[in-house]
């Protein structure tokens, strides 16, 4: 598994590169992507990119929880969790990267 990570200036750069777009304008379109996609899901909309996969917002009800150290029972507050579901065509092509 690699330590690296991809970042946001990292995508502007390839924009950069791949569009021809200068270093400023790529770098606002990626913000403006990802601010399209956050204020989706803020607004509980589904966000799909085709051959990537689906981001939505679920959510969850109250439970009873348990601390794994003491074993006391703690409450979980009823909250809204971010899920990513990848698309088959993600999945087959994370999975060939694996195979050496």
């Amino acid at each position: 598994m690699s330590d690296t990570t991809l970042t946001r200036m990292d995508l502007s750069e390839a924009v950069f590169r791949e569009v021809g777009l200068s270093r400023n304008e790529s770098s606002q379109l990626v913000e403006s992507v990802l601010d399209h996609m956050s204020d989706a899901l803020v607004s509980g909309e589904q966000v799909k990119i085709s051959s990537f996969g689906t981001f939505s917002v679920r959510d969850k009800s109250a439970r009873i929880g348990r601390n794994p150290k003491t074993g006391q029972e703690v409450p979980i507050k009823p909250r809204r969790v971010l899920t990513f579901r990848p698309s088959h065509l993600m999945k087959d092509r994370v999975s060939s990267g694996n195979r050496s």
